[in-house]
């Protein structure tokens, strides 16, 4: 069964050193998707668990990375502050951010053991803690054997990533809540100061299906246009690690997602609550910059057939480099 025509797709425009590659890629990502979707339709019950629910806004996430610990002078010693779980830990650490002077945040990143067997005594300790550089985190250890879970929280201006193109920069305020190993993945590109090869390679406009708020017309189709910019986040040279599924707020404009598990990725410029919960949600563009996203979607394309899909591919790719930024306009 093909994927709906609605949703973007992970191919990317094709060259002459990828074309065979891609083929046979192609052909076994739509066997793949087929075969998904026959047992998704089939056993809706084992797609979703019963009682459970996705995240649906980025306030409501507040998740860690398992296996993790990390580093920092204490604000609030875990041995005196036991939680039940990692999500109150965070939830404690989010508690005490905004500062109501000066909008900092007293604890940037929490620590939390929640493994009964492993943790012993140490059960439900609850660390509080402030990083030097919350966008560059003490880590003292990392693996699966570690009991820790640790997380990052934000404060205004914080967590702000830059993709920086000859048509301006566009601000990514992260989210950490959301999606940790997502945002782990951009302190490492920050960390090699280099994204060689990171492009947009596809932009469609909004049409007449949606309005300059990013709303949908009533009765109006899903596309084509699809409203989004598509491109990669993967450093040419660097082998990209597949990020697993993680909290999923609904696609708003100026969202920013990973199709699939990456490096491929998205901003949305309209509302698709038709795409249900299908991708992992990391980040937004901040409102002044969409007139730079926007502008992209009038610049020369061709179109090309994605399994059976129309699209509009960038007759010249916009590279960006990822850069650190701050913005005090951070909501």
């Amino acid at each position: 069964m093909p994927p709906p025509a609605s949703l973007p797709l992970t191919r990317r425009p094709s060259d002459g050193r990828r074309r065979g590659r891609l083929l046979i890629l192609l052909i076994v990502l739509v066997a793949a998707a087929a075969a998904a979707a026959l047992v998704y339709f089939s056993f809706p019950s084992a797609a979703r668990p019963a009682g459970s629910s996705m995240v649906r806004s980025e306030a409501d996430c507040c998740r860690g990375t398992q296996g993790l610990e990390l580093w920092g002078p204490a604000v609030k010693w875990g041995s005196d502050h036991r939680l039940p779980s990692a999500a109150a830990c965070c939830a404690s650490c989010k508690a005490m951010c905004p500062h109501p002077e000066d909008g900092s945040c007293r604890c940037d990143s929490w620590v939390f053991c929640g493994d009964e067997r492993r943790c012993k005594d140490r059960f439900g300790e609850c660390w509080l803690k402030k990083q030097k550089d919350v966008m560059a985190p003490a880590v003292v250890a990392r693996g699966e054997d570690i009991m820790w879970t640790s997380g990052l929280v934000f404060g205004k201006g914080q967590g702000i990533v830059g993709l920086e193109t000859n048509l301006g920069t566009l601000h990514i305020q992260l989210l950490p809540g959301c999606a940790p190993r997502s945002v782990d993945y951009f302190i490492e590109l920050l960390g090699l100061r280099n994204c060689a090869g990171c492009r947009f390679y596809r932009a469609e406009g909004r049409g007449n299906l949606w309005d300059a708020n990013g709303n949908h017309e009533k009765n109006g189709a899903f596309g084509p246009p699809y409203a989004l910019l598509q491109g990669t986040l993967e450093v040419d040279g660097v082998p990209f690690k597949e990020i697993a599924r993680e909290a999923c707020p609904s696609v708003k404009r100026a969202s920013v997602a990973w199709v699939g598990s990456g490096p491929e990725f998205l901003i949305s410029l309209a509302d698709h609550g038709e795409w249900k919960d299908a991708y992992t949600v990391f980040g937004y563009v901040l409102p002044e910059d969409m007139a730079i996203a926007e502008a992209m979607t009038l610049l020369p394309t061709s179109t090309d057939v994605w399994s059976n899909v129309t699209v509009k591919v960038l007759r010249d790719p916009v590279f960006f480099k990822v850069k650190r930024s701050a913005n005090a306009s951070a909501l």
